[in-house]
């Protein structure tokens, strides 16, 4: 590896902006990654001690059950989360990336 590289490493790996972004990135993803867990395994848990409430009808004498629009509601949900994860990083995450690297490379 050259040498401007290993400075580089060695700057990067002592940044406080870069440990700070790690944690909150982790953290982030940490929070999504519950929500949607929660989430599913609501669901399942449903399925398993009140499958009766799922297999209900909406409307009585119909045929659409409530767990239809349940399970479609946690897709969706699933894809507004990775919307909102993706969103959040690109806007916020990224620019302190950028700064972090710029920093590194001008050796300040």
């Amino acid at each position: 590896m050259s040498e401007i590289n290993e400075k580089i490493i060695d700057r990067l790996s002592s940044d406080p902006d870069l440990k700070e972004l790690i944690r909150k990135k982790e953290r982030f993803s940490a929070s999504m990654a519950s929500i949607m867990m929660l989430i599913y395994f609501g669901f399942i848990l449903m399925i398993a001690f009140a499958p009766e409430l799922l297999g209900e009808t909406i409307e009585k004498g119909g045929v659409v059950t409530w767990g239809i629009p349940l399970g479609i509601g946690i897709i969706l949900v699933a894809f507004l989360l990775t919307g909102l994860y993706v969103a959040l990083l690109n806007e916020k995450f990224d620019l302190i990336n950028a700064k972090i690297i710029k920093k590194a490379k001008s050796g300040k």
